[in-house]
């Protein structure tokens, strides 16, 4: 179905908006796209790729990701509470940092890894909190972010439980904001309205680690034992990988 031109926000540099409607949006209209899905898919995709591991996205996790992953001689992340001691790769960015590092890695998310797989034709950039400067620096540099090389910044949300609802989930808007100030200061835009109220929602907070923990997905992840993940997904500018999307997996441009 194709969406409606005011949907595009067109004419301003740096735009933004949810999900993977929105990134199909967004997509045809922009020199590149950013995914943000800071708990976790974006989050693990830096920590993974900090220790080398190229990461393919994929949109479902189904027995479907395991033929893929055999295809491309990769290993396979599984769900948390899925992890073995022979499956110990997960969407856990905690759980990556134990694991054995991997050359490569398929990385199964019905969030983040399902907009990166969903837009065609433009490079896709998975950025969080923890590289947002380099992301957002990386994207200057390029020239993208002007009226006629527009970029597009995603929230990838989460959905309700048992719901095929997108949720929006203020972590994602707060990482999303982050990259887009700091393209802000390099001078990249102007800003669409919706990029303006991401980017105030990250420069107006005064205690962003704080905020992130206790959100609403914070409070999901650390209730189920995860809390380590929160506390790495707020290591912010942890990281300078740049991960950008190219034939299908995640590489480092910064590299």
């Amino acid at each position: 179905m194709e969406l409606p031109a005011w949907s595009r926000q067109d004419g301003a540099g740096v735009r933004f908006e949810w999900g993977i409607t929105g990134a199909r949006a967004l997509g045809p209209g922009c020199a590149a796209i950013v995914v943000v899905d800071v708990l976790s898919f974006t989050t693990s995709v830096s920590v993974a790729m900090d220790a080398g591991t190229c990461v393919y996205p994929y949109p479902a996790r189904d027995r479907t990701a395991a033929d893929f992953a055999a295809a491309h001689d990769a290993r396979l992340a599984v769900g948390r509470s899925a992890m073995t001691a022979e499956q110990p790769w997960s969407l856990s960015p905690a759980a990556l940092r134990r694991a054995p590092v991997p050359e490569r890695l398929v990385l199964p998310s019905p969030n983040g890894s399902a907009i990166s797989a969903a837009v065609d034709g433009v490079p896709v950039i998975a950025a969080c909190l923890r590289n947002a400067s380099a992301v957002g620096a990386w994207i200057a540099k390029h020239g993208w972010g002007t009226s006629d090389r527009p970029v597009g910044v995603i929230a990838a949300g989460e959905h309700w439980p048992g719901q095929d609802v997108l949720r929006p989930a203020i972590e994602d808007l707060v990482g999303a904001g982050a990259v887009i100030a700091v393209l802000a200061d390099h001078g990249v835009g102007a800003l669409s309205s919706e990029a303006m109220i991401a980017r105030n929602a990250y420069t107006g907070i005064a205690d962003v680690p704080g905020l992130i923990t206790d959100c609403a997905s914070g409070r999901e992840l650390t209730a189920i034992g995860f809390g380590e993940d929160v506390a790495i997904a707020i290591e912010i500018d942890g990281s300078a990988v740049v991960p950008v999307l190219t034939d299908g997996v995640f590489s480092d441009a910064a590299a």
